[in-house]
């Protein structure tokens, strides 16, 4: 079959042959793929910058979630976690246990852009830790497609005060739900409870400096949930300003989160979405396509997903 292959870290994926895979386990099936998006996490995937990212996986057939049509005809979202066959192919082979059935009419491009886009701030905010209606969340990196949905995720949630935080002020006056904005480096607001940071690196930095050198009362709890690092994977966080509020700094991701839970949300996610809840700009191509896809610009405000050729 035809797959997206990665054969070295930092050359991008190539349209090339790849064995087709076959389903071993009771549970497997082998599904048709139709759509997979190419999110953030699926770049660092491709190019090794992942901190799950080992050389013993190459070849890698990139991807992380997408839907397909299994033998029966039906649709199904599935997630791959971990090994050298990911979603962008021809084929794929899913877990049913995994994976969910999606209702007659379901758009299988809408689904691969916009359930990734969600499902981040979904799980951090439902499994990391428990959002209490009335909260205040700030959400920094708001502009990409995984931090507009952060924003209606929170409001979704009962957050009182959603504050997006990014670069551009063009596209952060665009984000949907925001009670309010911020360039990186603009004084945020005092009185965030909890902040869904995407970014990682300086901007992180800054931002925490800022945020908790502004706060009235420093015993006030503040919960720092890292799911990205789009900015960079290291940030030198002062030690006192750990000492010196109440803050607790914690991630959310592969590792933190188990596949059992990332799957148990994703039945909620897709109603929602379903419900016009959730829309993420889908940006089509077709998987031959794919160095053409890897070449468009990562900060995009639409959604890659590469479709059957």
């Amino acid at each position: 079959m035809k797959a997206a292959v990665v054969t070295a870290y930092g050359t991008g994926p190539r349209y090339a042959d790849t064995p087709s895979p076959r389903a071993t386990e009771e549970h497997e099936i082998v599904v048709d793929v139709l759509a997979a998006g190419l999110h953030p996490r699926v770049r660092m995937q491709a190019d090794g910058s992942h901190y799950t990212s080992s050389p013993d996986e190459l070849p890698l057939v990139p991807g992380l979630d997408g839907v397909g049509r299994g033998p029966d005809g039906r649709l199904w979202f599935f997630a791959i976690f971990g090994g050298r066959s990911g979603s962008m192919a021809e084929q794929a082979v899913i877990d049913t246990r995994r994976s969910i059935v999606l209702p007659d009419g379901a758009d299988p491009v809408a689904v691969a852009a916009t359930m990734n886009c969600v499902i981040a701030s979904w799980l951090a905010l439902t499994r990391r830790i428990a959002l209490e209606p009335g909260k205040n969340v700030l959400v920094l990196g708001a502009t990409g497609g995984t931090g507009r949905m952060a924003v209606a995720v929170a409001r979704l949630f009962g957050a009182a005060q959603v504050t997006a935080v990014g670069r551009d002020p063009e596209r952060l006056a665009a984000v949907r739900g925001a009670t309010g904005t911020a360039l990186i480096g603009d004084p945020p607001p005092p009185d965030v409870d909890v902040v869904l940071d995407f970014l990682w690196g300086e901007p992180a930095v800054t931002t925490m400096g800022a945020l908790l050198s502004a706060r009235p009362e420093p015993a006030r709890p503040l919960t720092w949930i890292n799911l990205g690092e789009t900015a960079g994977s290291r940030a030198a966080l002062p030690a006192g300003a750990l000492r010196s509020s109440r803050i607790d700094v914690i991630g959310s991701g592969q590792g933190s989160l188990s596949g059992a839970e990332m799957a148990a949300a994703a039945p909620e996610v897709l109603a929602e979405i379903a419900r016009g809840t959730f829309a993420v700009d889908a940006d089509p191509i077709p998987l031959h396509d794919v160095e053409r896809a890897w070449a468009q610009p990562a900060d995009s405000s639409k959604r890659i997903v590469l479709t059957r050729s």
